[in-house]
């Protein structure tokens, strides 16, 4: 299965996640990609969309490599192996941590556009990204909700690798995916678009969103 855009994949995804449309439900995108396709989601189901801001730590020389990720609220993922491997000191560690959870805040506020974040305490929060390549940055974002109060967690994805829910563990209790191959590679190769979302479009999918909130 390859995707159109992000506009298509949130409509799948919004059509395999009905059985939540009129419960307690807020739709949370990771920013930016996933925000476009967790507003198809909203959209669908009726719901507050919001975002969670996490950051990726990323290997010294290889910053696409996670080391693990931080988020709102204090969250925070580390593996342990990737962080001996790196041969990083605590010290070392801690610097990363606190440079990513500045970037967290200051993130948070420019796609919010000074708007409060959506109460997620006693709700159902799904967390919906374009993809999943690692993990690390959902598996934060779950982080985040349960910090928060999430009654109950569900991560949303397009496309992530096969075997993905047994990686991701009780970091949610439901996940939904619409396509599992045994090789993914990037996630981009699994959209015919997959141009880069930008700033202004994240807020302005939060902006539309408030539309059916009042």
């Amino acid at each position: 299965m390859r995707f159109a855009d992000r506009t298509e994949a949130g409509r799948g995804l919004a059509a395999a996640l009905q059985h939540l449309r009129g419960t307690a439900v807020i739709v949370c995108g990771l920013p930016r990609g996933g925000v476009p396709v967790a507003y198809e989601v909203a959209s669908a189901l009726l719901a507050p969309l919001d975002v969670i801001v996490v950051r990726k730590l990323g290997f010294p020389g290889q910053p696409e490599l996670a080391m693990g990720a931080v988020g709102e609220g204090g969250a925070r993922f580390v593996d342990a192996a990737t962080v001996r491997l790196a041969g990083l000191t605590a010290h070392q560690l801690a610097e990363i941590e606190a440079r990513a959870s500045g970037e967290v805040r200051s993130r948070a506020l420019t796609f919010r556009d000074g708007q409060d974040p959506v109460v997620r305490e006693g709700r159902t929060v799904v967390i919906v990204d374009d993809g999943l390549a690692t993990g690390s940055t959902a598996r934060a974002a779950c982080q985040v909700a349960r910090y928060e109060g999430a009654a109950r967690v569900v991560l949303a994805v397009p496309v992530a690798p096969s075997g993905w829910t047994a990686r991701m563990g009780a970091a949610a209790e439901e996940y939904v995916c619409l396509a599992a191959p045994e090789r993914m590679l990037a996630v981009g190769n699994w959209y015919q678009d997959f141009s880069a979302t930008q700033d202004e479009e994240v807020v302005d999918c939060l902006l539309r969103a408030r539309e059916w909130r009042h």
